[in-house]
């Protein structure tokens, strides 16, 4: 998809000034520059161009609030001093696997002076000799190189944690993913009270089947009594009648 079109389609009927973070990765750039990107997007803060075929950011509007640009894996090897008149609070550029050959090619970033962090993995400046040591000196102002600061400590969870809120959803999302699971909850509390209730109901029913069944053991045996007492009483009344034949 054309860089124009992506921009298009991410910007969703919105005013331009009203967007905050603007993510163009995988798209094309059909000359190396950044297209259809204009001054119109003031309150921008967050700007992603991963893998679109950038070959220099010499047309980069500006953009007075953006604080994070990410534009790795493309083969960015000029423009870079456009940085510091068009973003001049960035404070976090990420230039991995780019075309950066040389420690004098970063020189230009001198200016961004609210710059705190950037990323250079897999660009072939990274391959020289006191490469870490070079940047640091180069860019005093830089607190992490590729993730770790000057003393090989990782950039704290904190600080990514930071990034992360920016480009999350819309402000509620997590509660309504709450009350989901309190729904989902509710309903199997519902299923488990239904299935209690059936189970009740069958050891009720049982029960009856059970007392059914005693009652018609009781009156066999009060039959099978009855007519054990009734044969006797016939045969005492034979008995009786044989004694007055003799008579």
């Amino acid at each position: 998809m054309e860089m124009k079109k992506r921009i298009s389609l991410e910007l969703r009927n919105r005013n331009p000034a009203e967007v905050v973070a603007l993510v163009l990765d995988n798209c094309h750039s059909s000359d190396g520059e950044v297209e259809s990107l204009t001054d119109e997007y003031t309150g921008l803060e967050i700007l992603s161009m991963v893998n679109v075929g950038l070959t220099s950011l010499s047309k980069l509007p500006s953009l007075p609030k953006l604080r994070k640009l990410e534009v790795s894996d493309n083969t960015i090897s000029g423009g870079l001093d456009r940085l510091a008149e068009k973003c001049p609070n960035l404070t976090y550029l990420n230039l991995s696997g780019n075309k950066i050959k040389e420690l004098s090619s970063i020189e230009v970033l001198q200016n961004l002076k609210n710059l705190k962090s950037l990323d250079l993995y897999s660009c072939e400046v990274s391959t020289l000799d006191d490469y870490r040591e070079g940047v640091f000196e180069l860019l005093p102002q830089l607190t992490y190189l590729d993730g770790y600061d000057q003393e090989d400590n990782e950039v704290p969870d904190s600080e990514g944690d930071n990034d992360d809120d920016d480009e999350a959803g819309p402000p509620g999302d997590d509660d309504d993913d709450d009350d989901d699971d309190e729904d989902e909850e509710d309903e199997e509390g519902s299923e488990g009270d239904k299935d209690k209730s059936a189970a009740d109901d069958d050891e009720e029913d049982d029960g009856d089947y059970v007392e059914e069944e005693e009652d018609e053991e009781e009156e066999e045996e009060d039959g099978d009594v009855d007519g054990v007492q009734g044969e006797k009483r016939k045969r005492d009344a034979e008995d009786e009648g044989d004694d007055d034949d003799d008579e």
